[in-house]
């Protein structure tokens, strides 16, 4: 399976949703997509919808970290929403809840940082 990327700006907020896999063979996809947007956006938060994404690998979790790290530069904030039980276990795992705010919906995520949905 593949990964499907679907990319939303609201104010100043880019809700990045997730349908697939996002492996070592997604990832630079995703990463030069974000990446994009972070240049040519006013974008200073991020919100990562995993609802419907089924399987993440080591190389998801560094992409996660690495636009985790470009939105900080400027001041924002990363928060996770709507995660499936085996993502959330490599995210326990890996320690990431403890840098980035988890939230039950994307909603209330957009909530969290002053973004009515």
């Amino acid at each position: 399976m593949s990964l499907a990327v679907e990319l939303d700006v609201k104010q100043s907020v880019l809700c990045i949703r997730l349908i697939g896999e996002l492996d070592h063979h997604t990832s630079e996809e995703l990463r030069q997509k974000v990446t994009e947007i972070l240049a040519s956006e006013d974008i200073q938060h991020i919100v990562l919808n995993l609802e419907q994404l089924s399987f993440m690998d080591s190389s998801g979790l560094g992409v996660i970290l690495g636009r985790y790290k470009q939105v900080k530069q400027f001041g924002g904030e990363m928060v996770v929403c709507a995660i499936s039980p085996s993502v959330k276990r490599l995210f326990d795992m890996s320690g990431l809840f403890k840098i980035i705010r988890l939230e039950p919906s994307e909603e209330k995520a957009l909530m969290t940082l002053g973004v009515a949905s």
